[in-house]
């Protein structure tokens, strides 16, 4: 289990270093940052002075060792557009997204498990076959699309929530259902497969032939089993939640990192986007970490090893 452990451990690691890496890279590569800090009509001295103020004019290697070095430490510069330290910015708007991506993924939870559990009890009926039709639908559809629907339906038609803004419990209920619905596929397709292969094992047939109630031998000895490998998924499902809020933030005009990302990429803001990849990628990466050893000690082939 220590040697699995530190194994995971070391893979996380040279993923957030790649992730960093690359999108240092990508980033440098979108175009000379010095020409989009001084705008359309800078001189070339200008544009000179700008690399030499930045240090733009530096090797790449040096540039993402200093600028590295310095994220570890939680300074990750100022923002060129906002002017003002990127960390600040990120601590006022990295809890916007956390309550986003906590409740989205107690939505998809909620709806999920039930529906997987539902459809493993009736398979192949009506029931299961509707369970599908939500999953398919949820994986097909574009989250904008959906969050244009429903602000037209429970904004405008029937005006009972906001459209915009995260000053209400009420601003965020649409964002949590559209953000949510997404990931509810997966929960409900691993629940169902789930519980379809552990109703078929031989603890269950025991307990049944012993006359406990079909709910008891449900929840109690079905459902703690079977719910294992969702719980580890849930932990990847809020990193992805995280990093995929961009797009849901931006219709709702919710401020968090996602808006905060969408306007430092379209005013070309490399300190701030390149801190906001940093951080999510860094969340993702500890909570598959976490699922990836929460696998581990639930499993006792590896525990055992």
């Amino acid at each position: 289990m220590l040697a699995y452990s530190l194994k995971r451990l070391l893979l996380a690691v040279l993923v957030a270093v790649t992730v960093s890496v690359g999108s240092f890279a990508l980033l440098r590569a979108a175009g000379d940052p010095a020409v989009a800090m001084a705008g359309h009509s800078a001189t070339a001295s200008d544009i000179e002075f700008i690399r030499e103020t930045y240090g733009f004019n530096r090797p790449l290697p040096v540039q993402y060792a200093d600028w590295l070095v310095k994220a570890l430490q939680g300074d990750f510069g100022e923002s060129l557009y906002f002017r003002m330290p990127v960390s600040r910015m990120l601590a006022d708007k990295l809890p916007t997204t956390m309550t986003l991506g906590g409740l989205a993924l107690a939505f998809a939870l909620c709806v999920g498990l039930p529906l997987g559990i539902i459809a493993a009890i009736r398979p192949n009926s009506w029931i299961d076959r509707t369970a599908l039709l939500v999953s398919v639908t949820g994986q097909a559809m574009p989250t904008f699309w959906f969050a244009l629907v429903l602000v037209v339906l429970f904004s405008i038609t029937f005006p009972l929530l906001p459209p915009s803004g995260s000053g209400t419990w009420k601003h965020f209920v649409m964002p949590t259902v559209v953000l949510g619905y997404y990931a509810t596929p997966a929960i409900m397709r691993l629940t169902r497969a789930g519980m379809l292969d552990v109703l078929a094992s031989d603890y269950i047939r025991t307990a049944r032939a012993k006359g406990l109630h079909p709910a008891v031998v449900l929840l109690k000895h079905a459902l703690r089993n079977a719910v294992i490998p969702v719980v580890s998924l849930s932990a990847v499902q809020f990193g992805f939640m995280l990093g995929g809020s961009v797009v849901v933030e931006t219709v709702f005009a919710l401020h968090g990192t996602g808006q905060l990302a969408w306007e430092s990429i379209s005013r070309s803001d490399l300190p701030t986007v390149q801190a906001i990849v940093l951080v999510l990628s860094s969340f993702y990466v500890v909570l598959s970490l976490i699922a990836d050893l929460l696998n581990a000690w639930l499993d006792p082939r590896i525990r055992v090893a």
